[in-house]
């Protein structure tokens, strides 16, 4: 088997083993985190009715100038960690689950969980 191969199947076994738990909560919804080597974009998911209920990524227009700004990628995940959040506040949505995605939790992805955290997500 190609060392490719390898990496792809213990990628989606990780990122299964991490869905687990996160699926199909009766009082909350999924925080969804997809992460490129440019970009993160991150977005609040209704599982029973298969709707995305709110979205932010480091491509957002209105996050564009905040992001320029920006030094570094991690600084962009918490950029966009922290709109997620007030987005989903205004909403009236306060408490999620945590869904990484299979992405080892630190650097980017860490950083936009604590973002959203702090902005006042309840994980």
């Amino acid at each position: 088997m190609s060392k490719i191969k390898e990496d792809r199947i213990r990628f989606s076994h990780r990122r299964n083993r991490s869905k687990k738990t996160a699926w199909f909560h009766t009082d909350r919804y999924r925080l969804c985190v997809y992460r490129s080597n440019m970009n993160i974009e991150a977005q609040i998911i209704d599982d029973f009715q298969g709707n995305t209920l709110i979205s932010s990524s480091s491509k957002d227009k209105s996050l564009a100038k905040e992001i320029k700004k920006a030094t570094s990628k991690v600084e962009c995940s918490k950029i966009v960690g922290i709109a997620l959040a007030e987005r989903a506040i205004k909403m009236k949505i306060k408490k999620v689950v945590f869904d990484r995605n299979g992405y080892p939790y630190h650097g980017r992805i860490k950083a936009l969980a604590e973002a959203a955290r702090e902005s006042g997500l309840e994980f």
